[in-house]
Formats: C-alpha cells, structure tokens, sequence
C-alpha cells in the first residue's frame, strides 16, 4: 500500500469516527463520562473479585463488594434474595419502564492462574475466573450506576436494577431468582458475557439438565471373598459404557458428558458406593427431555446387571435463551456508535503470547464490531441460566472482547487476560454498550413496546416450569 492510500484511508477512518461521535446524543455521552468517571473504582471491584475467585454459593465476599458499592452510589439493595445468601437485587428510580441488568461473580474450581500469558498457576488447585465473572458483575454494576445517574438527573425516568446472581456455573441460582418473582416487574432485561469478540449477540444457547447418579452395592474382601460383595463401581462402568453406546442414537444437537465424582476407595475392596455427575444438553428443552429420561431408565438397568441398587438426583437444569433480535437490533447500533477498542502493542503481544501457549493461531485481538448475524435453529456451544430469565423476561444478550481470539473458555488463558488490562477494556466497554441501550429503552417507550411484543411472539403458548428440585437452593451441598 503506497503512502497516498494510507493517507486515504486513515482520512475516511477519522472521518467515519467523527460522524459516529456526531451522533451520540447528549445522554450517552454522559452514559460514557459516567463509566470513565467510575472505570477506576469498577476496574478494583473486578481485580478484588478476581483475586478471590470464590465459588458457587460461596461468593460471599465478591457480593458484598459488589452490594456495597450499588448502595453507596444510593441504590436500594435488597440481599439475600429468593433464599440465596449472595443472591441480592439493587434498585433505583420509580416507575416504568423498569429494566434490568445481570451480574455474576462466581468462579471455577483448578483454575488459578496469574496474569501472565503462560499457565502459570496464583494458588495451585485453587479456582479462578475461567469465564470471566469478575468483570461481568463490575461491568454490569457500571451500565446500572450510568443510568442511575440520569435517572437522578432527570434525564430520563424509569427504574434500573442490578441483579447480583450467584452460582451460574453449578447450580444456576438464577432459576431460583426466577421462581421468587424477581423478574415480574422488569420489563427488558439486559446481559453481557466476556468473549473473544464483539456483538449483539442474536444466537440461542443450549438447554441443560444436571443430576447425580448414585450406586450402593456390598463390600467385600476383594480376593478373600469377592463373591460376597455387589460392586457399585461394576455398575457405574456399565451405565458410562451405556451412555456412550447411546450417543450413537442421539440427535447431533443433543451433548453428555459426565464426571466420575466416586468410583471406589481402594483396589482391595468391593466397592459399595459410586457416583457421577451426568449433564445433557440440547439445542431445545422440548429435544434434551426425552434423552433426560433414557439415561433414568440406564440407570435402573446397569442396577440390575450388577445387582446394586441406584439412586437419580436432580441437581437443576436450564432452558435455552429464547433470543430477542430487536433487542440485537438496538444493541447493534451502539456497539457501531462506540466503534471497536483499541489495544496498546503490550497487550496485542499478551494476546498472542496466550494463542502461542494454547497452540492457536498468533492473530492477537479482535475487536470489530461484527455484524448482527442470522439466528440459528441450531447453535453450538454452552449453556447459561440467562435462559430461564429470558422465558420469563425480554432479554437483549451482548458478548464483548476480554481475551484474544480463539481463547479457550473456561481454562487458565480467560484467567489471565481477567485480571489485567485487556479484561479492564472490555468491562469498560460493556458497560457503556449496555447502558446506552439502555437510554434508547428509556427514551423510547415504542422500542419497549417492540422488544416485548417480541418475546411474547417467541414464546407462544409455552409455560415455563423451572427444572429443579423441590425446596431451597442447595447451598449446603457445595462438595456434592
């Protein structure tokens, strides 16, 4: 490229800039003066959880700093929330509309890691923030304070609220959010997750269910009198060899997978106990149902091949995210008015370090705004209990830049880029997408309207019911 076509193309680039900026209104320029005044104190707020990485049911500290930081910005905070100790909702204004945003905070077990781009553990064994939880409770919590300042200004009127939901990863607290009402007078929910790119994020998730396995057999000497004794383990091998024969005759859309949590104590004895803990996923509830009730019946005939007898646990499941793209629609547009983020040559060379060390391409960041995609009927990857909110809410999902391109998820590499600058950005960026969309809600009462009639149409005559068990969260079986 000759110095007169950089020339050009760094004239219409600043160009093109200048009249995006032309077009933020009054309002989301202070939604950004709001988040750059706070991006020091919300940058802290995400280190300190970070640094603590607790998890499920046991972010006890991180939601408090969370919390307290809402109420000394004068929202209402209200915690311990549908019997959930880390569970808390913080309220500001009075009136409609009443939109809210999501927070999570909780962390993943073994994956401790220090903010270099090699694994590299803080505390060997201990958790870390694998998906990115840290900064999405800090971002979240700084798009609700930029509106609260409006609100407070008299900019705009409505209510906001921050919903801190603990748990995501095990349990799905949010489910239990759900059921205690929390979202009946919400009318827009608002999410973001940490990602390795940018946008409006229009695709759905996948359905789960989670439930436990369990085996009791008879002990015995395991050379003296094998005889004697009724293997729990034999009938643990037999169900996993079962389910792996079944996933021959599943749908492509359907995912299993389990982890052995007991299968045996020593080589010298019979084993009388085993567990494992089995997930299914698929593209719809209506899809993971049917397979949910083979893998019960399994159950029962690898109990009777080893003569033991077999217990099945509900743990909790998840419903897919019912999408919303006129909500995309609106998010799109601002993640275009923000324009992409810009990384200093430290941390593109973080960036790739990370990609070296997990034996991916060396591209760096990505940070373009990607278009808004057309929905699929049948997505890949993960799950997320922003599902069942978004049965029982509208709901605009948006995914921001805080690790490098091809970052594998929930591992050491999410950890790292958690913790230091390149995860500080994209928190920053987030909350400023989030609450900018957020002023288009406020300012617009027909854009409510559209996303509502939305998500009513999509979900059609079908009734949530919440896959959980019967009574109060499980926050007493942390280790099970």
């Amino acid at each position: 490229m000759n110095l007169k076509s950089s020339l050009l193309l760094f004239f219409f680039g600043v160009l093109s800039f200048s009249f995006a900026q032309q077009k933020i209104t009054q309002n989301k320029k202070n939604i950004i003066a709001s988040v750059e005044n706070h991006k020091s104190k919300l940058i802290d707020i995400s280190d300190e959880i970070w640094a603590l990485a607790e998890t499920a049911f046991e972010e006890n500290k991180s939601a408090k700093i969370l919390a307290d930081y809402a109420e000394e910005q004068g929202f209402t905070v209200e915690r311990g929330v549908a019997e959930m100790p880390t569970a808390f909702v913080a309220t500001y204004g009075s009136g409609r509309p009443v939109i809210s945003v999501l927070g999570e905070f909780d962390a993943l077990p073994g994956l401790s890691q220090k903010t270099t781009p090699d694994k590299n553990p803080l505390y060997e064994g201990a958790a870390g923030h694998g998906c990115g939880h840290n900064m999405f409770g800090a971002g979240s919590l700084g798009a609700a304070i930029a509106i609260k300042e409006l609100i407070e200004s008299g900019k705009i009127s409505g209510t906001v609220k921050f919903f801190g939901t603990p748990s995501e990863e095990k349990y799905f607290g949010k489910i239990w959010m759900v059921n205690a009402g929390l979202w009946d007078d919400v009318d827009v929910n608002i999410s973001w997750h940490p990602s390795a790119e940018i946008k409006a994020d229009v695709q759905s998730s996948l359905a789960l269910i989670d439930f436990k396995i369990e085996f009791y057999g008879q002990a015995a000497h395991a050379s003296g009198d094998p005889w004697n004794g009724r293997s729990a383990s034999d009938a643990l091998e037999l169900y996993t060899t079962g389910v792996n024969y079944y996933r021959e005759h599943v749908k492509p859309t359907v995912r299993m997978h389990y982890h052995i949590q007991d299968g045996g104590q020593v080589v010298n004895v019979v084993p009388d106990y085993s567990r494992l803990w089995m997930r299914v996923r698929d593209t719809k509830r209506s899809g993971m149902m049917p397979v949910y009730e083979q893998l019960k019946k399994m159950a029962e005939g690898a109990a009777i091949m080893a003569n033991v007898d077999y217990k099945v646990s509900l743990i909790s499941g998840i419903y897919e995210v019912l999408v919303n793209r006129e909500g995309g629609r609106i998010m799109q547009s601002n993640l275009e008015l923000l324009g992409p983020i810009e990384y200093t040559d430290e941390e593109i060379a973080f960036g790739k370090g990370i990609q070296a060390a997990t034996k991916k391409p060396q591209v760096g960041m990505d940070s373009k705004i990607k278009p808004l995609e057309q929905t699929k009927e049948h997505p890949g990857g993960g799950s997320t209990d922003v599902g069942d909110v978004s049965w029982n809410v509208a709901n605009i999902n948006l995914g921001v830049t805080t690790a490098p391109k091809d970052t594998p998820w929930h591992s050491w590499a999410v950890v790292a880029c958690g913790g230091m600058s390149i995860g500080h950005k994209g928190l920053t960026y987030a909350a400023k997408a989030m609450a900018m969309t957020m002023v288009d809600l406020y300012e617009n009462p027909t854009l409510v309207d559209k996303v509502k009639l939305e998500y009513k149409e999509r979900k059609g005559s079908e009734v949530y019911e919440s896959i959980i068990p019967d009574g109060p969260p499980p926050i007493n079986n942390k280790g099970n």
